[in-house]
């Protein structure tokens, strides 16, 4: 709502009331200056005049092709020399002719002096109050100088009131913070150099045809820690600020760096797309739907620009027509930052315009970003975010969990709104790799050991019942699909998840036999979706499958126990459930959820995954913490009675995982079942332990080699998968030619191939 409105030439303003700012709006469209307090002394100083005519005013916007916002805290700099300007007005008579002088002899210094105190120092203080400091500071030094050489009484006495009334002057000035501010930046300074409010003053920028603001500068204090350039055309900066623990995430995309005939194209094409609004039944197609909306953004984009006599490559029009569609019926600066690989979590907290982007990084943590989402942005996503997902976000349903595909990326989205978040719309989104995680990869990190991934990779072929616990954060569903990629091509994979997560359709292009299921949240309510439960019991009539359940949250664990019970002799049924220990898993799933003592001991292996802090609290490692077999004898409690046993634990001091004496004496009954079931493994415990040991040995070989030729697609779910068929072809053939399982046989046999593709790969990179 707008509380005053004024016209001054061809710069008008208004304060509008929104929420608990009063926003000085300066309409500076048709200005002949650049609307930057920092950059224009014009700018500033009508701007300083507007700010005394509206006192209490908490953010400013200048209007122009792009919004130019300062915030609360560059506004209150603004407002406290608005009110020494104001204040220094209202004291006429302390700076009139009669304050400067007394005789009519000294009517030539009195003139000199009072344009000097009005046009070099009062006035300037509008336009450059570091300026007129100096200035102020200046003419003192000079004074002094002065009253030191001079003999004449009245002249001295002449010149010691004028020194005071600058001394007052200086002082007041002084006493800003502004001037606290831009002390540091002092040394060198000249009369009318700007850079020193470079320095002080940081506007959010926002175009016209966009709602996201962003802070375009780099921050003056910074220490740049990093930089880096994503999708080719996006600038990545992480500094680190003095006497600060946080990072900021600084990313300059493409539509910030336009010209200003661009600018106006991609206005004008927004305004026209503006009357069609997409539709339920388009979101079912998202590919296709952006597509079309690319199409016409094009043609729209290319037809205007031969209006305006405005060249364009075609290069430009399809860059000009992604950003149109980024901010049409897509997610705007959301999908920028999902394009950094780097990138794990993004949290947009309430309430929108006020604070920004919170983001985890791979490499510096948790950062601030400098993007400022809107409310209006803030509601476009989540009417898109409901039309995806086909699930309600209301007061009665406040909660949507779903996911979101985009080209290049996928996440995982949580959204919460009123009543449950009292301040509206808050937002996480979770980045899927985009490719999926394998367990050479997590070696390479340092999340688990090779002698993990062996007996992890040993257990997925044993067809055990696993569970992947975890804090939030933790990588448990990363882990998951690490496991996923272990299971054999030649077996179907079913998997059941509410908000799908996991690699299902990078592992069907991989060759994998995996069939999705979508069921209902267990947060939503009234769903026409099927229950997780139904879902999972339904796995059953499938036929012989490898079932992988997202998320055990909710009752649906007392079907997925039925599936471990039913299913765990004939393949690997697995999931991920929030626990930081295997009691904590048992604790949830039977006192929490309810399922009964008896049912959870179909449990086999709990794998526990939790973030590691540094001790000085800043960094953050993930590891694997615990791998767990549930025994079968307990009947209460499996940690009084003996239940768990851990197979491999995490050493703080190593910063690793490390073999038990569980493994060590061969006191495993996990693996002691995986072997009874297999001829060559039965009754001999050395043979099991050497085929885990020679699993460890493959994934660490990978690792190697992906290092020695510096090819990190090595690592990755492709070859990892080549490699996993022909360790087991190599081991079928050892067996058929030597009748056993000969570890070094195989070992020898499969390093050799290792060797040769690693030759081809690097002969190919070169």
């Amino acid at each position: 709502m707008a509380l005053f409105r004024k016209t001054e030439g061809t710069c008008g303003y208004e304060t509008v009331r929104e929420g608990e700012d009063l926003i000085l709006y300066i309409n500076c469209k048709q200005c002949n200056y650049s609307p930057s307090i920092e950059d224009s002394p014009t700018c500033m100083a009508r701007t300083i005049t507007k700010l005394v005519e509206t006192p209490s005013v908490t953010k400013i916007v200048f209007s122009e092709k792009r919004d130019v916002e300062y915030d609360y805290a560059q506004t209150l700099l603004l407002m406290e020399i608005a009110n020494l300007y104001k204040d220094l007005m209202k004291q006429k008579t302390l700076f009139s002719y009669e304050s400067l002088g007394t005789s009519l002899e000294c009517s030539r210094c009195i003139n000199s002096r009072y344009n000097e105190i009005h046009n070099d120092i009062i006035n300037k203080i509008k336009s450059d109050p570091v300026g007129a400091y100096i200035t102020a500071r200046r003419y003192m030094r000079r004074e002094r100088i002065t009253a030191n050489k001079t003999v004449d009484e009245n002249c001295v006495k002449c010149i010691q009131r004028y020194i005071s009334i600058l001394n007052y002057i200086m002082k007041l000035l002084d006493n800003t913070k502004m001037m606290a501010l831009a002390r540091p930046h002092l040394a060198g300074y000249r009369i009318g150099d700007r850079g020193v409010y470079r320095n002080i003053f940081y506007p959010i920028i926002k175009p016209d045809f966009m709602y996201t603001k962003l802070m375009a500068n780099y921050p003056s204090n910074g220490e740049e820690m990093d930089t880096y350039t994503i999708a080719d055309d996006t600038e990545v900066t992480i500094f680190k600020y003095p006497n600060n623990v946080q990072y900021l995430y600084h990313v300059m995309p493409p539509e910030f760096q336009l010209s200003e005939d661009k600018y106006e194209l991609l206005d004008t094409a927004r305004t026209i797309l503006a009357e069609h609004k997409p539709k339920q039944e388009e979101f079912t197609d998202p590919e296709r739907m952006r597509q079309v909306f690319f199409n016409i953004s094009h043609d729209l984009i290319e037809e205007l620009a031969g209006h305006r006599n405005i060249r364009l490559t075609n290069r430009e029009l399809n860059n000009l027509a992604t950003i149109l569609v980024r901010y049409t019926v897509g997610f705007g600066l959301i999908e920028v930052l999902l394009q950094d690989e780097k990138i794990q979590d993004i949290s947009i907290n309430s309430p929108m315009g006020k604070i920004p982007i919170y983001i985890v990084h791979g490499d510096f943590d948790d950062c601030k970003t400098n993007i400022i989402p809107t409310k209006n942005e803030a509601e476009s996503w989540a009417s898109k975010l409901r039309m995806i997902s086909g699930r309600p976000l209301d007061e009665a349903d406040p909660i949507l969990d779903t996911e979101l595909e985009l080209p290049g990326s996928s996440a995982r989205v949580s959204v919460i709104t009123k009543p449950l978040n009292p301040t509206g719309l808050a937002y996480s989104f979770r980045r899927h790799r985009d490719r999926p995680w394998t367990l050479p990869l997590f070696i390479k990190q340092k999340m688990i050991t090779p002698e993990a991934a062996g007996l992890l990779s040993f257990l997925v072929d044993g067809t055990r019942t696993m569970l992947v616990a975890g804090t939030r954060g933790a990588g448990k569903s990363s882990l998951l699909s690490s496991l996923m990629i272990e299971i054999m091509r030649r077996y179907r994979v079913i998997t059941v998840e509410d908000t799908l997560e996991l690699p299902t359709t990078s592992m069907r292009k991989l060759g994998f036999n995996i069939q999705p299921m979508k069921v209902a949240s267990a947060l939503a309510s009234g769903s026409t979706e099927m229950s997780a439960a139904d879902g999972i019991r339904s796995t059953l009539r499938l036929g012989d499958s490898a079932l992988i359940v997202g998320e055990v949250r909710s009752k649906e664990a007392l079907a997925l126990y039925e599936a471990m019970r039913v299913g765990a002799a004939a393949n690997v049924v697995a999931g991920t459930i929030h626990g930081d220990s295997p009691y904590g898993v048992f604790d949830r799933v039977v006192n929490d959820i309810g399922v009964p003592r008896t049912s959870f001991k179909a449990t086999d292996i709990i794998i526990v995954a939790n973030p590691i802090r540094s001790a000085d609290g800043i960094h953050r490692f993930r590891r694997v913490t615990q791998i767990t077999e549930v025994r079968k004898h307990w009947e209460n409690d499996p940690v009084a009675e003996k239940g768990f046993a851990d197979l491999m634990k995490y050493d703080a001091r190593e910063d690793k995982l490390v073999v038990t004496d569980a493994i060590s004496n061969g006191d495993s009954d996990v693996l002691k079942a995986i072997a009874a079931n297999i001829k060559e493994f039965a009754g001999d415990w050395d043979s099991v332990w050497n085929n885990i040991m020679l699993r460890a040995k493959v994934k660490q070989k990978i690792v190697e080699y992906s290092d020695k030729i510096d090819d990190k697609d090595m690592l990755e779910a492709g070859f990892v998968i080549t490699c996993n068929d022909m360790f087991h072809l190599i081991s079928d053939k050892v067996r058929d030619d030597v009748g056993s399982m000969d570890p070094k046989q195989i070992y020898a046999e499969w390093h050799d191939w290792l060797k040769k593709e690693t030759k081809k790969r690097a002969s190919r990179g070169q």
